[in-house]
């Protein structure tokens, strides 16, 4: 499918501006700036200034939350956007709820703790971030993530993902069975997405340590929809020959 750009001329304005250059600004950015966020259950808060404001909108991490505060711009990360700017990064320091620095291995052991798939989550969400995809919450599509070529405001998502697990009997229970595929193709079919499935294979390392994420393998899996009305030629052949 091709890639649905907003409207004319954005896709020059995408490549002279691409999305590399941008998480590259923000990663520095955050460094000088010290920047530190709070945990708060399974996401965390992040305070900024203007400028690390613009970047982090431009690089497409966490959510604005609109408050009162005029000096201060405050931002939700989901668990995977804090983890990637910290871990790997480098660029957040994450504050625990007990107002202690944490390092990435305590960070790793809270998030998993919280939500059991977080370690396949985590890999495929840093799988498509380091190839300078744009990875949004899928939810309102019944998929894990979408994923963009550039900034949402540019260009509409290419992609609907879903996470699944291979050798560990397939904690997210999806696509098992045909109805699975046909319903989740015809959903991403009718919002013109293709599905992409990440298949995510831990080679035997279990979740214990965070080191276990350098051995998981992932598998990408586009699946769509086969239509028999497309043609592959423009004769057809009818009963008596071709047309």
């Amino acid at each position: 499918m091709a890639p649905r750009w907003k409207a004319k001329g954005l896709e020059s304005k995408a490549l002279a501006d691409p999305m590399s250059k941008i998480v590259l600004e923000l990663q520095a950015s955050l460094i000088r700036f010290e920047a530190r966020a709070l945990l708060s259950g399974c996401s965390a808060l992040l305070a900024l200034e203007a400028e690390q404001t613009n970047l982090l909108n431009r690089a497409c991490f966490g959510r604005l939350i609109v408050t009162a505060e005029k000096d201060k711009h405050w931002f939700h990360l989901g668990m995977e956007e804090a983890f990637y700017l910290c871990h790997s990064l480098k660029c957040l320091k994450i504050i625990g709820e007990d107002n202690c620095p944490m390092n990435d291995e305590e960070l790793w052991r809270d998030m998993k703790s919280k939500k059991g798939t977080f370690p396949e989550f985590y890999k495929a969400y840093s799988h498509l971030r380091k190839r300078n995809w744009v990875v949004r919450p899928g939810s309102q599509y019944g998929v894990d993530f979408v994923a963009y070529r550039h900034h949402p405001s540019l260009i509409h998502s290419e992609y609907a993902v879903l996470v699944l697990s291979e050798g560990d009997d397939d904690a997210n229970g999806r696509l098992r069975v045909w109805s699975d595929f046909h319903c989740t193709i015809r959903l991403c079919g009718s919002v013109a997405k293709t599905l992409l499935v990440l298949n995510i294979n831990k080679n035997g390392q279990g979740t214990v340590s965070l080191s276990c994420l350098e051995h998981y393998d992932v598998g990408e899996r586009t699946i769509m929809r086969w239509n028999p009305e497309h043609c592959q030629e423009d004769q057809t052949i009818g009963e008596n020959g071709i047309k």
